[in-house]
């Protein structure tokens, strides 16, 4: 008898045992997301850019139905723009630089290519951009370079399609707009071949 109440003590010891694993897992699941959080935003906001990466600071961000930007040879990173934005996606026109500055504002990148960029070319770009959110390509007159790539704030100039460093600047600035999570749709502009 003294047998089946030891065995009973032990069956409890171990459930009780078991429960308090089952609570402190439960306590550091948060706690371990929560970590995780902060060690993301902090590495991305420490990692140094990429090679060729040009920043530019004290930007403007004012929404003005009316604004319009200088003619530099290169797609603008940031600024006064219109207060609706492009829609994100493919495009063979060129789109409007204050509604793409609007998109880049949400955490786009606008992929700005040559209009006279082979087709084999932009159907490379056309892959890295189909089927994702947050990202715009189109046509830019007057690049010197086979196409730029831009975030706000944030632009790399691309002297020859394919390059690697595409990807890798669409995954260290897509989402980094100073409105990340805003929408890159139900604004302007029909997107080709989404």
């Amino acid at each position: 008898m003294s047998t089946s109440r030891v065995s009973k003590k032990e069956q409890r010891r171990q459930s009780l045992a078991r429960e308090k694993r089952k609570k402190r897992l439960i306590l550091a699941i948060p706690i371990l997301l929560v970590v995780a959080f902060f060690a993301a935003a902090i590495y991305r906001l420490t990692r140094p850019d990429l090679e060729g990466v040009i920043s530019f600071n004290n930007l403007l961000r004012n929404h003005d139905q009316e604004a319009e930007f200088v003619e530099s040879g290169l797609p603008p990173t940031a600024g006064s723009h219109n207060p609706r934005w492009q829609n994100c996606g493919i495009y063979s026109e060129p789109v409007d630089n204050s509604l793409a500055v609007h998109s880049l504002e949400h955490g786009a990148v606008w992929m700005a290519y040559r209009p006279d960029l082979s087709e084999e070319k932009v159907d490379e770009l056309q892959n890295l951009v189909r089927g994702e959110s947050h990202l715009l390509l189109s046509p830019f007159p007057g690049l010197q370079s086979e196409a730029v790539v831009s975030s706000w704030g944030k632009q790399l100039v691309i002297d020859s399609v394919p390059d690697e460093r595409i990807e890798e600047f669409i995954g260290q600035y897509k989402g980094a707009g100073p409105e990340p999570g805003a929408p890159c749709t139900n604004g302007v502009g029909q997107p080709e071949n989404w």
